[in-house]
């Protein structure tokens, strides 16, 4: 079993890397929805409008992610025509009580809406601060527990990713899945996002494994997900776990103990594509997960690589995001622009990854695209939608 190990644990390693920055915008879970009005403050569309932009620079471990959030929110400025915005940025250092004293500062400076902050506690004590203003909050966290009221989180949320595969999944004849999820906070938002998104699509739940987040602990579950699947004859498997995680462990050891890829329809809620030698595993192949629309996003970093000379960071585009809801907003002539009602329009906005839309409970929904995996390269089955109202959504 140990020889069987190795290579999933040096994938471990090498992923970590990439997939590290999903935990920037976690937080508690238990951690209440800040509330308010989420109306909004009226603007003058024809003067400069004060936006606020609250981002980690003074935290050494986020200091990379805070300038490349900054840069690509100045690019989005760029793209502005005939919009005025007062970009003014304010540091958080990463702490929630910072972040809410910086927020309010804002509002007293002007901001008639906040970008940031990055991190869930902080975007939670923002939002929470300045409630009694009217002042909405686009966070750049992806966690659903915080959203609420005057805060929306623009990062991808799980029960989007969930409703976008078991959508898919259910058009294509899959019609019960059995959910796997490790024993931690991120296995469990991950495995509630699936079991709503489920119900939402017609599709049987038709049980639930977990596992201590160890390899002993996925080792160990890997015969009762075999006995799970054969107990309740799902055609499908579900994975929550991300490259960082217990992924590789899982495509290797789930189709060696007899769970075939080619019967059983492996789905993943993380992306499968980075690194590249998850490409490889054996229960990749076929596999369902969600990527960005690649070419919104390759035309994103190509500006962004032109403009600043290097990558920009993987949260980046969230910034370019926000700039860019307020910029379509504000450019449709209204005073109301930047209320609940207005940025929660229907049409969505053009973001740095493609389509995304604000929904009146403070999460998100954005196009993406449905990828597997095939001859262990990443081939697109189902395009990320251009607009709403397609099989996407």
């Amino acid at each position: 079993m140990l020889a069987v190990l190795s290579i999933p644990r040096n994938l471990l390693r090498k992923a970590v890397a990439v997939a590290a920055f999903v935990g920037l915008s976690a937080c508690d879970p238990g951690m209440m929805p800040s509330v308010g009005s989420g109306t909004g403050p009226s603007v003058n569309p024809d003067a400069p409008v004060p936006v606020a932009l609250l981002v980690p620079r003074s935290d050494s471990s986020a200091s990379g992610v805070a300038s490349s959030l900054e840069n690509a929110a100045r690019l989005a400025l760029a793209s502005l025509d005939g919009v005025q915005i007062d970009l003014r940025v304010y540091d958080t250092g990463g702490d929630a009580r910072r972040a809410a004293v910086q927020a309010e500062t804002a509002v007293a400076d002007g901001a008639k809406i906040i970008l940031g902050p990055l991190f869930g506690e902080a975007a939670n004590a923002a939002g929470v601060a300045v409630a009694d203003n009217g002042v909405n909050v686009l966070s750049f966290s992806n966690n659903a527990s915080i959203a609420g009221g005057n805060v929306f989180v623009l990062g991808p949320t799980f029960r989007n990713t969930a409703d976008r595969l078991l959508g898919y999944a259910s058009r294509q004849g899959q019609s019960s899945v059995v959910i796997v999820h490790p024993q931690n906070v991120e296995g469990e938002f991950g495995k509630a996002a699936i079991q709503a998104a489920a119900s939402q699509n017609g599709v049987r739940v038709a049980g639930i494994e977990s596992f201590q987040f160890s390899q002993e602990g996925v080792a160990s579950a890997v015969p009762r997900i075999q006995g799970r699947l054969a107990s309740t004859g799902a055609d499908s498997l579900f994975l929550t776990s991300n490259a960082a995680g217990a992924l590789p462990i899982l495509l290797q050891l789930l189709p060696e103990a007899g769970i075939d890829p080619a019967t059983t329809q492996y789905i993943g809620l993380a992306r499968w594509d980075v690194p590249a030698q998850i490409l490889s595993m054996p229960g990749a192949q076929g596999g369902y997960f969600t990527l960005p629309d690649r070419a919104a996003q390759q035309a994103f970093e190509s500006r962004y690589r032109a403009q600043f000379g290097s990558e920009p960071h993987p949260l980046a585009g969230l910034a370019f995001d926000g700039i860019a809801a307020v910029g379509a907003l504000v450019r449709q002539g209204r005073s109301d622009a930047l209320t609940a009602r207005a940025l929660t329009q229907g049409s969505g906005f053009q973001g740095a990854n493609g389509v995304f839309r604000l929904l009146p409970d403070g999460t998100n929904q954005r196009g993406l695209a449905v990828a597997t995996v095939r001859n262990n390269q990443v081939t697109i089955l189902d395009p990320a939608p251009s607009g709403f109202g397609g099989a996407g959504f």
